[in-house]
């Protein structure tokens, strides 16, 4: 069942960026207000601000965060679904990150305009602000 969700977009550009699995946490993508590390066998990967890379840390796009209210208890279904499948619907990629309490998605910048389009039309609201909390 589709759910009415809110949203704020965080400000800034990220990066999301693919280093090998053995890589030492690098100090850059420790800091700023939205950070995500996830370390598997396969590869160490990383969100962060855009403005925290390196010159020699290259990421293939630029892309906004979106961040949804929350916090959800565990028990409510389908949170994520229904605010990726009016994108996934439209043909916009998206990089989701689930944390305790939300979820974060990231779209390409280049599809920001669509996508805001495309979640105000299946009923999503976004908040205007840039509270990152």
């Amino acid at each position: 069942m589709p759910q009415n969700l809110k949203f704020r977009q965080l400000p800034g550009l990220y990066a999301i960026v693919r280093l090998a699995p053995n890589t030492p946490v690098p100090a850059w993508a420790t800091t700023g207000d939205f950070t995500s590390i996830t370390r598997t066998a396969d590869e160490l990967s990383i969100v962060c601000s855009a403005e925290n890379l390196p010159a020699n840390v290259k990421s293939q796009h630029n892309w906004i965060c979106l961040k949804l209210e929350g916090p959800f208890p565990f028990s409510q279904t389908g949170v994520l679904l229904s605010f990726i499948e009016p994108l996934s619907n439209n043909g916009v990629p998206i990089f989701a990150i689930s944390t305790y309490d939300t979820d974060h998605v990231l779209v390409q910048e280049e599809f920001a305009g669509a996508t805001l389009q495309f979640l105000d039309k299946a009923g999503h609201t976004l908040i205007a602000g840039d509270d990152a909390s």
